[in-house]
């Protein structure tokens, strides 16, 4: 079967770009992974933009300028899963032999939204029903963080260190937007958003990013050759008065798949890039993910095992929580990540010497859906 190679990818540093509009933030992208890669522009085939707030045909509009007009351009919006989804389909293409190389890039520029919680796209009643409610992302995730707390024994400390740790890692990362460690006094101390969840326990919503990745039916021109050997994504199922809101099922279920697609297992992965946009959210994707057992997050988190240096680093580039979360260009930059680090790029930041990283990224907030997509990846060397 024809394999998917990472020939090359680049990122741009994450955080408020001010006076920059978003097709020269892509394009600084763009030209770096193209470079990373060794080819030249007129090698790509077909581009994949994923973006989620920037309107109509922006990647037409992005590469316009770059001379890559006239090929295939399909723009992907799959919420905060859209730069995932885009590898996603763009491995679909070349495993189907219609293109030999590709570009997946993903885009967002969140500072031009003012500030504040991403705004519900209040286009059904139900929606309507739960922005009325007050049900947006930080007080669903509250309330997760609330029944852990209440389910687990767990204590609010637990849910800030995992806060303390990635803004540890996001301090060895030069594309973070938050550069500064904190306490976990600092963390429990700031400003209360949504109980038990603190500022810092949120992932910034004032934040700029690009990232891009080439893919192709070759290997690129890095000593280790990255491969995607498992590309997943699934939508989310309808509540039921009984559902657990702990099981993270949408992300256990896109994690079994891809693992079988990729014939490893949890105890085989390395290093781990997930979507912390608030502190529980990693803890409950530990046990999703099978990085711990049901009930063994806060044990797996304060055992070191998740820290750079630990047995299976999970952030090491300092996950949403630090290095922000533009959201096109989230699910893109987590494999330019794990990338670096299965090819041992990473610097400051490097996670041991893994062989297989997985990136997991969950989009959008839906009524009535525990989460309206989930993508598991896993890469390898």
């Amino acid at each position: 079967m024809t394999e998917m190679h990472v020939m090359g990818g680049a990122m741009t540093r994450f955080g408020k770009h001010v006076g920059v509009k978003a097709p020269e933030l892509a394009q600084q992208a763009i030209l770096a992974a193209a470079a990373d890669a060794g080819v030249a522009l007129g090698d790509i085939q077909a581009i994949y933009c994923a973006n989620v707030l920037g309107g109509m045909i922006l990647g037409q509009v992005i590469l316009r300028d770059l001379g890559l007009s006239g090929i295939p351009v399909y723009n992907v919006e799959n919420a905060c899963a859209s730069g995932a989804t885009a590898v996603h389909l763009a491995r679909h293409a070349l495993l189907a032999g219609q293109y030999d190389t590709v570009l997946v890039f993903g885009i967002e520029q969140l500072t031009a939204l003012g500030g504040g919680t991403i705004p519900l796209q209040r286009n059904d009643e139900k929606t309507d029903l739960y922005a009325e409610a007050g049900m947006v992302l930080p007080a669903v995730y509250a309330m997760r963080g609330t029944r852990f707390l209440h389910e687990r024994g767990a204590r609010p400390a637990d849910l800030a260190a995992v806060a303390v740790k990635n803004r540890f890692h996001g301090s060895l990362n030069e594309y973070a937007q938050q550069r500064t460690e904190v306490t976990l006094e600092e963390v429990l101390a700031s400003r209360m958003i949504a109980d038990p969840l603190t500022l810092l326990q949120c992932c910034p919503s004032q934040v700029d990013g690009a990232a891009a990745l080439v893919l192709s039916k070759r290997p690129g021109p890095h000593a280790k050759d990255v491969r995607v050997l498992g590309s997943i994504v699934v939508s989310g199922l309808a509540e039921g008065p009984r559902d657990d809101i702990l099981d993270a099922e949408i992300t256990a279920r896109a994690a079994r798949l891809a693992y079988e697609q990729a014939g490893v297992e949890p105890r085989d992965v390395g290093v781990v890039e997930l979507h912390d946009a608030f502190t529980i959210a990693e803890l409950l994707y530990y046990e999703a993910l099978g990085l711990a057992a049901p009930g063994e997050a806060v044990a797996l988190l304060h055992s070191g095992a998740t820290r750079i240096g630990g047995r299976v680093p999970v952030n090491p580039s300092g996950g949403l929580l630090a290095k922000g979360h533009p959201l096109g260009a989230t699910g893109v930059a987590q494999m330019v990540e794990l990338m670096w680090q299965l090819q041992g790029r990473a610097g400051a930041r490097q996670a041991n010497a893994p062989r297989i990283g997985v990136a997991q990224c969950t989009g959008g907030g839906i009524a009535g859906v525990d989460h309206a997509a989930s993508s598991v990846h896993v890469l390898g060397v």
